[in-house]
């Protein structure tokens, strides 16, 4: 496999190339390179390689066959919906009409881009039961942290300054503790009880006039519906606190309930997770902030309005937080978006969670009689496993099946979160996957845990056919390195 090798031995693209190797078709000269670029944004020192074109573009192809996504296989990567994006939502976002508008267009020659906000911000609210959205987050961290400046907004308005503490479950999603503290906020963390739910009489021992939000994933971390939610939202509306909904696992609910009819103040949605736009990588995403009545006043601007059929952004909301993103945020993800909620439709949306919910619970329910599923009761669109009675009896750890996923041709599942399930693997197949696939891939889980019985040293030796091996997880941790360097700088 000569493509291979090549992956294996391909140098860094720094590494590549001789001086006076560069593109012929611009003038090697640097005396001239204003010509191309603002004098001010060229910098001398930058070590760029001399490479010719075609160089370039096999170092690059080389590199993106090395890389594993939803395109190339499944993906049942859990607590982050890595779903199959059609290739319309792309098309959309890539209509001359909306690719090539400029981000300081004067609304009246914006009317198109504009509707798409509107109608795309209607219908979230809709589909979510809140009074108004605003697309205005770049990320589903940036949508929480916009909720949570909304919530110092909203007590500083009302004189209470009191509420410092914000209560996180530990089923929660991990930003969530890591957003109240940016804000300012106290972390109060919340233990579930054994059902792996919030008890609303252990939530009662911790609210209190300090008590500003309670930020709930629901379903949660562990793929349960938290089935006494309106007890819980009582509670904390009762002490004078506010309700903030993780909108990471909307996919398990569209069409199926509503985070306002629960009783959720708050609550962000991940685009590039329930609305299939691409992610991951660190680039760009999408993260709605949706908001009760009584906070309306509070969502960052622009918000865009209709009237008359004529839409327009409006910058002058009375308690605004001001804006979380510069221009329209990332509009493309918002083109994408309402691509995908107009082809499916209010029954099609409905149908996509019914299905990622069905694939759950069907691979759950084969391979529960080889793995441990702490919690044993129908899921919603993930659900978590545990391999401490295997890692006890084979000395097979949760990441050892993870890499033998790897060499068998899967993306690895998440491991090891939530904290509170030991040797945790957590699996959500989405709604996209055939049945074919999911029998193929739990015939696969299957014979990965019977070799684990049966040769333990095959398992823990994983992977042995990727192009990368086994990591030093702790050292890529502790010490990343992630930038290149000549060696000529400690």
């Amino acid at each position: 496999m000569p493509q291979l090798a090549d992956a294996l031995d391909a140098p860094l693209i720094f590494e590549q190339g001789q001086s006076g190797r560069a593109n012929p078709y611009v003038p090697h000269h640097a005396e001239n390179a204003d010509a191309y670029l603002p004098r001010e944004v060229l910098r001398c020192e930058l070590p760029l390689p001399d490479n010719t074109e075609l160089d370039v573009v096999r170092h690059f192809t080389r590199l993106s066959q090395r890389t594993f996504g939803i395109d190339i296989g499944f993906y049942p990567l859990g607590s982050c919906t890595m779903k199959y994006n059609p290739r319309i939502n792309d098309a959309m976002a890539n209509l001359p009409g909306l690719r090539d508008l400029h981000p300081f267009a004067p609304d009246e020659l914006a009317q198109g881009a504009l509707a798409v906000m509107w109608e795309l911000e209607r219908s979230l609210s809709s589909l979510f039961g809140m009074a108004a959205f605003s697309l205005n987050p770049a990320a589903g961290a940036h949508g929480e942290l916009a909720a949570l400046l909304i919530s110092k907004a909203y007590f500083r308005k009302r004189g209470e300054r009191e509420r410092t503490t914000v209560i996180v479950p530990d089923t929660a999603h991990g930003t969530n503790p890591a957003s109240a503290a940016m804000v300012g906020y106290k972390v109060v963390s919340l233990e579930s009880d054994k059902r792996g739910r919030v008890d609303p009489e252990t939530l009662r021992k911790v609210v209190g006039s300090d008590t500003a939000v309670c930020m709930m994933t629901n379903p949660n971390t562990l793929g349960l519906f938290e089935d006494r939610i309106k007890e819980i939202a009582e509670i904390v509306h009762a002490a004078g606190g506010l309700m903030y909904y993780d909108g990471a696992n909307a996919n398990a609910l569209m069409g199926n309930a509503r985070p306002g009819d629960m009783g959720f103040d708050l609550m962000h949605l991940n685009l590039h997770k329930t609305f299939s736009i691409p992610h991951g990588g660190g680039g760009a995403g999408a993260g709605p902030l949706g908001v009760a009545k009584h906070l309306v006043d509070f969502l960052p601007t622009p918000v865009v309005r209709e009237r008359d059929g004529v839409f327009a952004l409006d910058f002058d909301v009375p308690s605004t937080i001001g804006p979380m993103r510069s221009f329209w945020s990332n509009f493309a993800h918002m083109v994408r978006a309402l691509a995908y909620v107009n082809a499916n439709g209010a029954e099609g949306l409905t149908r996509v969670s019914q299905l990622a919910v069905l694939n759950a619970n069907y691979i759950r329910a084969k391979i529960r009689d080889v793995i441990e599923t702490p919690y044993d009761e129908p899921c919603r669109h993930e659900f978590v496993a545990s391999a401490q009675t295997l890692k006890r009896e084979t000395g097979v750890r949760a990441l050892d099946i993870a890499k033998a996923l790897l060499d068998r041709g899967y993306m690895a599942p998440t491991i090891y979160f939530p904290l509170l399930v030991p040797e945790c693997l957590m699996i959500e197949p989405t709604e996209t996957e055939s049945k074919e696939t999911l029998d193929e891939f739990i015939a696969v889980f299957r014979d990965i845990i019977a070799q684990a019985h049966a040769n333990p040293q095959e398992i823990l030796a994983a992977p042995q056919h990727t192009v990368v091996g086994r990591v030093d997880e702790t050292k890529a941790a502790r010490e990343p390195n992630l930038r290149w360097s000549d060696g000529s700088v400690a």
